[in-house]
């Protein structure tokens, strides 16, 4: 039995792409390329005379765009209107579904960074009851285990991450006068925690500096409608802020940041 060998021409002066020439310049496998094609996001190949699916160089940049998209977690749907929007000048469409999918990963890494945040804390509590209990030399062989598997520098949301998410979601946070309110708060102790409408926010200083910079923010929010909810309650452990609403989350990533802030 005869085998028929795929062409080995794959250079610029080739019009056309066989289907594994094409897989292999998008890094997909070929019946990923097939999949999409089926779906009706690739236009279908033309086919030679010897019944390859040949494709037009020009159908890289689109398998690039539907695979990248694919892997960011957009659904077929999405990447269809993704593809179409632009040519039917509905960019505004476009814009809003890449942009909502960031803030869906945004509040899931919301959600991983404030239990880590409050892991290390627990942590930290930990180690020192250990120490008291276990005395000198277990309990700095307890630290040095901890650190080791533990250590790491906080990695929080970078400000301009955080500031550049506020701005685009029309968040009252953006008017306020940053850098007076945020010094304030800059490098304090505090715990967060997500509840099932919002996260908290305990600032384990009640100072009348924080305090002030605090009743800011709040007062920044009045009427804001990208929050539902957002108040600040003094109590015997510090200073409580609690956020409600959807996009509550921002306060929880500003707060993170405030506090690895040095």
């Amino acid at each position: 039995m005869v085998t028929k060998r795929e062409p080995k021409a794959d250079d610029a002066a080739t019009p056309s792409l066989t289907i594994g020439q094409l897989a292999r310049r998008a890094g997909v496998s070929t019946s990923m390329l097939r999949f999409y094609e089926r779906e009706g996001l690739l236009p279908r190949a033309a086919r030679s005379a010897s019944g390859y699916r040949l494709y037009p160089r020009s159908a890289l940049r689109p398998l690039l765009f539907i695979h990248r998209a694919q892997r960011l977690g957009f659904s077929l749907a999405d990447i269809r209107l993704l593809l179409d929007g632009g040519a039917r000048g509905r960019r505004a469409n476009v814009v809003g579904i890449a942009e909502q999918r960031f803030i869906e990963i945004e509040r899931r890494l919301t959600e991983l960074l404030v239990l880590r945040h409050e892991l290390e804390l627990f942590i930290d509590d930990l180690t020192e009851q250990v120490g008291r209990a276990a005395g000198g030399s277990a309990a700095r062989v307890y630290r040095q285990l901890v650190d080791h598997v533990c250590g790491h520098e906080p990695q929080h949301a970078a400000p301009s991450t955080v500031q550049r998410l506020i701005r685009r979601l029309g968040c009252a946070l953006a008017t306020v006068e940053q850098e007076e309110v945020f010094a304030a708060l800059r490098g304090r102790h505090m715990h967060v925690w997500k509840e099932a409408d919002g996260y908290t926010i305990l600032v384990r200083d009640r100072s009348a500096a924080v305090q002030a910079a605090l009743e800011r923010l709040v007062a920044a929010e009045a009427g804001c409608d990208v929050h539902v909810d957002v108040r600040l309650t003094p109590t015997h452990e510090g200073l409580q802020l609690r956020a409600r609403g959807a996009n509550a989350f921002l306060f929880a990533q500003l707060f993170l940041m405030l506090e690895s802030a040095t």
